[in-house]
């Protein structure tokens, strides 16, 4: 299993940490055994959390116009006809994605076509379930022109736990089906926002992965 870039700075930092702390109280504290033992099977294990947050599995996808793919991996949470206040300014079939921390946290492009927008917003760090979240967390909003001239939006959404959301869409530049398109950090959503006519392929509550599932056909 591969390690995300983004978790590079994260788990060297962190390794270097949880090895002080454990020299630290191996050397002040040697004569409490239930200690020593206690406090390193807790960094073991918090360790192997971080590796496993971090895992970026290799997900090969043939694009497929007119199909749109689950941007990320999680539950699907909201199916709903919703107005989308950014950028459309219009009502849009809306589809979120809630990804736990358990969950891989690359987000993907879920068609191809031209970037059309990309903005970040800082904002609040309420749970990402709620419905407020899309519009006051702190987030990024990309914009995709398809080849027929649909217009798809997806937005990255920071939870109560996520600090940082990595998007690496530029405006101007082409989508690739299935190409990464950012990343965020512990515990997050992810909007998508489809026209009217879209034929949702998966039901509320079912979870799904990136690159893999098939949540909508335009």
């Amino acid at each position: 299993m591969r390690i995300h870039k983004e978790g590079y700075k994260i788990l060297g930092y962190g390794f270097a940490a949880i090895l002080i702390l454990n020299v630290a109280i191996f050397m002040f504290c040697s004569n409490i055994m239930f200690l020593n033992w206690g406090v390193l099977a807790l960094s073991i294990m918090f360790y192997i959390f971080l590796l496993f947050f971090f895992r970026y599995p290799k997900r090969s996808l043939e694009p497929a116009p007119g199909l749109v793919y689950a941007p990320a991996d999680g539950k699907v949470v909201v199916i709903e006809e919703t107005e989308e206040k950014e950028y459309f300014k219009d009502t849009r079939l809306q589809v979120s994605i809630f990804m736990s921390p358990f969950n891989v946290h690359s987000n993907r492009y879920p068609v191809s076509g031209k970037i059309k927008y990309v903005k970040y917003h800082q904002g609040s760090y309420m749970v990402a379930w709620h419905p407020k979240s899309s519009e006051l967390n702190e987030r990024s909003t990309i914009v995709i022109e398809t080849a027929d001239g649909k217009e798809i939006l997806i937005r990255q959404i920071a939870g109560a736990v996520a600090r940082r959301i990595v998007t690496y869409s530029k405006e101007n530049t082409n989508a690739i089906q299935g190409n990464e398109l950012g990343f965020i950090k512990f515990g997050s959503r992810v909007d998508i926002f489809l026209p009217l006519d879209a034929r949702i392929e998966i039901p509320i509550l079912q979870h799904v992965k990136a690159n893999m599932d098939i949540i909508a056909r335009l």
